[in-house]
Formats: structure tokens, sequence, C-alpha cells
């Protein structure tokens, strides 16, 4: 069979990407045609997105991939979670959308669990409690100027797909981020909508990935030159449901950590769990691809590192993340680590010395030490938590699985599999995009019915490096597979 082309548009809280899938017979392999940068910034008072710009970058991508990949059949859209944008009964953006990490939902929080406590809020939606999760966002967001003109809560990557078809859905993974959707259901809960006084009628109708969210605008099509019968497929639209799905597993008794911006570590279920000590252990149950539970914590990630390196430049040190790694990797084991989750290191700003003060080392300490601190938490919390998962489902766990931009860094994939006693297998690095590309592909006839083979198929065409447990820690054995 002749090679085919899926388009996927992955945007992730630092950059974007729009990228040509290409499925040809059990491999698929991945060409970016597009880069470009994102991040908040601060505008009336709020951390903001510029989603407006986002999209542009995302027509400029199609154009590209329309130039190099012309046959390309179908477009799939991921993004990171929570965040929404606000439409008017005619359909337009009524302001930027406000980030996650906007400081605008601690006020009420209290308000939130006034009207439904943390046992029954749990019970409902199974999320871990994290202040900036959607439910608390829309509360903040009533006492707005904007809330009595808003007909339509959408999430990022379902506006995206609004402007491109003019379809109005919400998919279901990234609907189940929200803390508004009944785990058990998986559907909107009528109840929390109620006590917290958000109109069912806001909420788009959700959508399953792999389901048809409409065809290019003809408009679209003309100025971008792709075709009028490109499709948008939903797919896994939060960007660790895509990547959960593209984990190349062949041994189902596997953890998973997708690491990136944030972590998220855990195990997949066939149900949720939704017992007071899964609560208490802050564990979130959030919908997979295929109806599949991911039971996982979100776990700080490389946020932390990533605005360490931020802070130093714009404090004129010369600092390079390889150069810092390697000078990490020979510092000698047990330094002093911190609390990854801690929300002290949510918001912007001068991390490295939130991270001294954490850890109780001097303004002195060098950036490699405050990278191997960062890095030492980060691989401890990966294993405190894969170790709850286990405990609190009854899963077996032989292999880590790390996923995302994390999978490069060998020595946090060394130091989890040194702490953990369990050979990692680090990679695919595009595992998002991969999973976007195959639920796509899948749903078009071009890739197999079940997510088991489509993770068969990955384990034997992407490439994949293992590390095993060493008691000499950072300089233990690390073979490469194929």
């Amino acid at each position: 069979m002749p090679a085919r082309v899926f388009g996927a548009v992955d945007i992730g809280a630092s950059s974007g990407r729009v990228i040509a899938g290409v499925v040809d017979g059990g491999r698929t392999t991945l060409h970016t045609v597009h880069r470009f940068t994102n991040g908040v910034r601060e505008r009336d008072g709020h951390l903001r997105w510029n989603i407006t710009g986002l999209y542009r970058e995302v027509l400029t991508g199609l154009r590209a991939l329309a130039v190099g990949f012309p046959e390309v059949e179908s477009i799939g859209i991921d993004t990171w979670a929570v965040d929404y944008g606000l439409l008017d009964a005619d359909g337009n953006l009524l302001t930027e959308p406000i980030s996650y990490r906007d400081g605008r939902t601690d006020a009420v929080i209290d308000t939130v669990h006034d009207r439904i406590d943390r046992q029954g809020l749990y019970g409902i939606n199974g999320l871990q409690y994290l202040p900036f999760n959607t439910v608390y966002q829309l509360v903040a967001e009533q006492e707005s100027a904007l809330w009595d003109r808003a007909a339509h809560i959408v999430l990022l990557p379902d506006l995206l797909a609004y402007w491109l078809t003019g379809e109005l859905r919400t998919e279901a993974t990234n609907a189940s981020t929200t803390g508004l959707l009944d785990v058990r259901t998986g559907t909107w809960s009528r109840e929390l909508l109620t006590r917290l006084d958000i109109p069912r009628s806001l909420l788009p109708p959700l959508q399953q990935p792999g389901e048809q969210r409409g065809i290019l605008r003809p408009e679209l099509a003309e100025t971008t030159g792709l075709s009028r019968s490109t499709a948008v497929t939903t797919v896994g639209s939060h960007d660790t449901a895509s990547a959960v799905a593209a984990v190349p597993a062949t041994n189902p008794r596997f953890a998973y950590v997708s690491s990136g911006t944030w972590s998220l570590a855990g195990v997949e279920l066939a149900a949720p769990v939704l017992t007071a000590q899964a609560r208490q252990a802050k564990f979130t149950n959030e919908g997979g691809v295929d109806g599949r539970t991911r039971f996982l914590r979100n776990v700080g990630g490389l946020w932390l590192l990533q605005e360490s390196i931020r802070a130093w430049k714009e404090g004129g040190r010369k600092v390079e993340l390889n150069a810092l790694l390697a000078e990490a990797t020979a510092l000698p084991a047990g330094g002093p680590e911190i609390d990854i989750d801690d929300t002290e290191f949510i918001r912007p700003g001068d991390m490295p010395t939130r991270i001294c003060t954490a850890a109780g080392l001097p303004s002195s300490t060098s950036p490699a030490e405050v990278v191997r601190c960062i890095l030492d938490s980060l691989a401890t919390a990966y294993r405190d938590t894969i170790r709850q998962a286990v405990a609190l489902t009854g899963a077996t766990v032989e292999v880590i699985h790390i996923v995302g931009g994390g999978s490069q860094n060998a020595l946090l994939c060394q130091l989890t599999a040194d702490r953990s006693g369990l050979p990692v297998i680090a990679g695919p690095v595009e595992a998002t995009a991969l999973g976007n590309v195959l639920v796509q592909a899948r749903a078009h006839g071009a890739a197999p019915d079940t997510l088991d083979d489509i993770r068969h198929a990955l384990a034997q065409t992407q490439r994949t490096r293992e590390y095993l447990p060493s008691p000499v820690g950072a300089q233990g054995r690390c073979l490469a597979r194929h």
C-alpha cells in the first residue's frame, strides 16, 4: 500500500510544531515542517496565552505541510490541558485565554469547596487537587466582566479545531482534566455544574478520539493549499493522552512517565480508582484513548530546569544545557533534594533562588549543583509516584517507560532506574506527535485496530534506549534498542 500522510499540530507550553506523519506499512516517520515558540505574557493583570498568534502559526505550518506533503488526509490537534477560551454568541473570542500559571484561582479554592467538599468532588471527577484545574478557573472567571457575555467555554485544542472547521466540540480526554466530567459515566456532571453555577449550555458536546471533527473550511483550504477534503480528526487532544497512547510497551506490566514541562507518572487501567487513599495520595483519573483510565499524578517537571536556565541567562551567566548535564552527572550522589511538587515552583521567576532556599543550599551554589538537585528530586518523585500507584491499584510494574522530552535526559533516566530498581525504557521523544498521528491513521484505516497493536508496532520501529538499575548511579549501564 502507498504511504499515507497525516498532519499533527502539537503545541506545548513553551513551543509548538506542525508535523507530517508518514505512515508506511508498520513504520511511522515524523517530519517537522514548522516550529514556533509559545509562552505566557502579562496583560491586563493576568498571565495570558496568545492563542490568536498560535493560530496564525498553525496556518503557517499548514501551508508548509501543503507544500511538502500535499497528499495529507487529515489533521489532529493536541495541546496542554485545563486552559480555555470564552466565545460570545457569534463565535468570537472574548479575550486571550488566561494561563493555568496565573494566580487568580487562589481566591476561589475555598469557594469551590464550600459548594462541594474535596471528598465529594473527587468522588465525581476523580481528579488530583491542583489549584489551576479548570473547575477553579471557571469559578474565578465568574467574577470577571466577561462571564455574562460568554456563550461557549472551549478548551484550547478545540478552539483551534473550531477555527479550522467551524465545528464546536469538546474532546473527551481533555474534558476529563477540567474537573467537570463525571469520571464514571464520561459525561458532563450535572451535579457539579449545578453546584458551581456553570450553565450546561456553555460546554460543547463531547467527542471521542478518532471521530471526525469536520472538514477544513473552504477558505482555509484555499489559503493553505490543502485539499478541500482534508479532515480534522479528533485525537487525544490532551497531549499526555496522545503521549501515553504511543508508549512502545510490549510488556503490559508497565508504568509510564510523560516527562516534559510537567511530568505525569502512573499506570494505565481499565476503570478509575476513587478510594479515599487515592485522593489523599493526590492521584488523578484522566481519560485515555479507547476509554482507558490514566491513573497518574502530576509531578513537577523540567519546567524547573527550563526556568533556571532562563534565569541564569537573564542574569548574565553563560550556561549551556549539555555542559550543565555533564557537570551534574559528575557530582556525587546523595545531594540535597526538594519537594518537586511544592506550589512555590509553579509560577515563573527566579527559580534557582527558590530551589536553593527549599534545599537549604547557599546562594553561591553552582548551576550544575542546582541541576543535579532538580534531577535527583525528579527521579525520586517518579519512583515514589509509581510505587504509590502500585500500592493503590494492585498493579504489577516490571518496567518504566519515559516518553517525551525528558527521555533525552540520560542522567534523569539513569537516576530513575537506580532509584526504582526497575529498567527504564526511554523514548520515543516524539510520543505525543506519534500518538496524535496514529489515532488519526487508525480512524482512516492506515494503522492497527487496537492500541496494544499500535504500541507493539512502535516498539519495533521507534528508537528507544534502555537504562538498567546500577548501584553506581549515573555511571550505570545503558543499552541502545532499535
